[in-house]
């Protein structure tokens, strides 16, 4: 699976790293995804990241 991050949607809240740091990291004030495809392991974190972003930014394919 791919994820990116929205970055006109992206408020810099951090939740995301929090919850899978083996995908996102902070760059300047905005999140973004550091490697695609997700690693396997990394996949169950990557959707919650998605589900719990509060708005909606992350974008999961595949």
């Amino acid at each position: 699976m791919q994820s990116r991050v929205d970055e006109d949607l992206c408020t810099g809240c951090e939740l995301c790293v929090t919850t899978c740091p083996e995908v996102f990291v902070m760059e300047d004030d905005k999140a973004v995804a550091k490697t695609n495809p997700v690693p396997a392991e990394a996949e169950e974190n990557c959707r919650k990241a998605a589900e719990e972003c509060p708005v909606e930014a992350i974008i999961i394919e595949g």
